[in-house]
């Protein structure tokens, strides 16, 4: 006798049309996967695993505990937590609802969840913890129209209701009512909503991005079909799930149906790799170069042999790396070193990171060409991918043995790309969000009546289809001189010269001559003294101002004496830098460089 709600759960979706949602497509690889662990999660006694089943099955009871509460399908329900295994219940069980999942960062303030509750018209949300709850309640009740609140642990108080209890609702609903989830389920056609992503924004109020059931399917429907994921990967997951980077990640595990360990905590990533041993992991540029300073600073700190041995083995790689990316073959001698190389030095880092990472991604910001050919070296090549929200988070991407540095690959099948006159890449295809929610006009700003939309990026393709990211359109600077300067470009650059630094912010709009304002790297500076660390940055900035133009060249730096923090406004929760609040904040560091002339 199947638990109350099995059936319901894996009841069979066998035709195209069955399978146009969300949950559909969830449920049909349930039954496909059966008893296969698909996902891991931290707990007191260690990792402990979930099978597609058990996860179906407590998705459906948590739904049918929705439907019970009387959310009906196209309802909207938010989820205000870090990456967790509770996170992606919520959302399935949304979906399996047939309501629509919106995001929220959990280091939002108070202030901006309510403009997105309130924007969206949640009537339900799914809350981490009490820090979270407070978020909600505004005046003594909850904030707009929300009428439910759900805490990850048991209730807080006579308002909430406990992750448990929710359970209990549905597992009452499906013994009266066993086809609640599924007749729910075959309502949701492919054109429904699905999901509003609000995108933090370096500028003015988050806009919530619309994407529909059809961008879902195409968007892994198109990653499928390149035969890179297998079901036997193992994927380590911790980027936030309220961005559209780690949902994607969610949305292909469900097609492809490989497994998952999951866990948000930035500062256990190392750790965990070293324990979960993925085969797989996506992260954005800051973590990749945060893991690059690390292994750099331990390795060279002391100097001696050591260091001499670790920087002759990534000269030799990073040759090897760029006669290969430029076509040219690497001679007898030079796969001698390599393998000398590999065994010295490149084998040692790969098991610092578990061991059997075949496939590493990054997105969401630039790569810096360094640290690109860093990895790639130590037998860690980066596939480097471009995607926006509004375009169901990747359009391009590398693919493995066919990557190349500096690009972030071809397009996904199904994606159509124009470079307008002015250099701004133009998207149109499957992955296309609706249009912004509540924001009519702002919507026919960005897509035109042929269904381009503008991605305000500035790019180019070579040959073969392969997409060159050279700058933000909107953070381009033109100095008073009249020249345009990318500021994004130099502070890659300026990163991978220098593991010190945290954050790179270049200061040209209007000026006479480019400064930088730089925050440092609490785990790399390592007790090192002022003077030394003002040397490295000098250093760094002469060696980036050695491959620029003349008006690109950083005149100036300074300092700055903290860290920069999504709590003051000055770097989005998916950790881009708005560059606006930061020249407000630091106004008087910056206008110390230009109080005289440098020449």
């Amino acid at each position: 006798m199947p638990a109350p709600g099995k059936a319901t759960a894996m009841s069979t979706l066998s035709t195209a049309a069955e399978a146009a949602s969300v949950g559909s497509r969830f449920l049909r690889s349930c039954a496909r996967f059966g008893d296969a662990v698909a996902f891991r999660h931290p707990s007191a006694e260690g990792w402990v695993g979930l099978t597609w089943n058990e996860m179906a099955d407590r998705a459906t009871a948590l739904a049918a505990g929705l439907i019970e509460l009387g959310i009906a399908p196209g309802e909207r329900v938010a989820i205000a937590a870090s990456t967790r295994i509770e996170w992606v219940l919520a959302d399935l069980a949304v979906a399996l609802a047939g309501a629509v999942t919106t995001t929220v960062y959990p280091n939002t303030n108070a202030e901006d969840v309510a403009y997105i509750l309130e924007d969206c018209g949640a009537v339900a949300v799914f809350a981490e913890d009490t820090d979270q709850v407070a978020k909600l309640r505004a005046d003594g009740r909850w904030v707009g129209q929300v009428r439910t609140v759900v805490t990850f642990g048991r209730r807080g108080d006579e308002d909430t209701l406990g992750w448990d209890d929710l359970a209990a609702l549905g597992r009452t609903r499906l013994r009266t009512d066993p086809a609640c989830v599924r007749d729910t389920v075959a309502s949701v056609g492919p054109e429904d909503l699905a999901t509003i992503i609000y995108t933090s924004g370096t500028t003015g109020r988050p806009k919530g991005v619309e994407l529909t059931h059809a961008n879902w399917r195409y968007l892994v429907e198109a990653v499928a079909s390149q035969d890179v994921l297998r079901r036997d990967h193992v994927q380590l997951l911790w980027l936030p799930l309220s961005h559209v980077f780690g949902k994607m990640l969610l949305a292909v595990q469900y097609e492809v149906g490989f497994s998952t360990a999951i866990d948000g905590r930035i500062d256990r990533i190392v750790d965990n790799l070293a324990a979960v041993q993925p085969t797989m992991m996506a992260a954005a540029p800051r973590i990749f170069e945060k893991i690059h300073g690390r292994v750099q600073s331990s390795a060279t700190a002391r100097g001696g042999i050591r260091a001499v041995i670790f920087k002759w083995a990534f000269r030799i790689g990073v040759d090897a790396v760029r006669r290969r990316q430029g076509g040219q073959a690497v001679g007898f001698w030079g796969r001698a070193r390599l393998a000398v190389a590999d065994r010295l030095v490149f084998h040692a880092i790969r098991e610092r990171l578990g061991g059997r990472l075949e496939i590493l991604v990054c997105g969401s910001a630039a790569l810096a060409t360094p640290i690109a050919e860093w990895f790639a070296a130590a037998g860690l090549p980066l596939l480097e991918g471009y995607g926006l929200t509004e375009a169901t988070c990747v359009s391009f991407v590398n693919r493995p043995g066919r990557h190349r540095i500096g690009t972030v690959g071809p397009a996904l099948p199904g994606t159509e790309v124009r470079i307008a006159a002015d250099g701004e890449i133009l998207l149109r295809g499957g992955g296309i969000m609706r249009g912004y929610h509540r924001l009519p006009e702002a919507t026919v700003e960005v897509i035109d009546a042929d269904g381009w939309f503008a991605t305000g990026d500035i790019g180019e393709l070579d040959a073969d289809g392969y997409l060159r990211i050279t700058d933000r359109k909107k953070d381009l600077a033109k100095t008073s001189g009249g020249k345009y300067v990318a500021p994004t470009a130099i502070e890659s650059a300026l990163k991978a010269a220098c593991p010190l630094i945290g954050n790179a912010i270049v200061i040209a709009e209007g000026r006479k001559f480019a400064s930088l304002l730089v925050t440092l790297d609490p785990d790399a500076i390592d007790g090192r003294s002022r003077e030394e660390i003002e040397s490295a940055l000098g250093q760094a900035v002469a060696d980036v101002n050695a491959g620029l133009n003349r008006w690109e060249t950083v005149k100036r730096f300074r300092i700055l004496p903290r860290e920069l923090s999504v709590e003051a406004g000055e770097i989005t929760p998916s950790l881009k830098i708005k560059r606006a609040v930061v020249a407000h904040h630091f106004a008087e560091a910056i206008e110390s460089m230009y109080q005289e002339d440098p020449s």
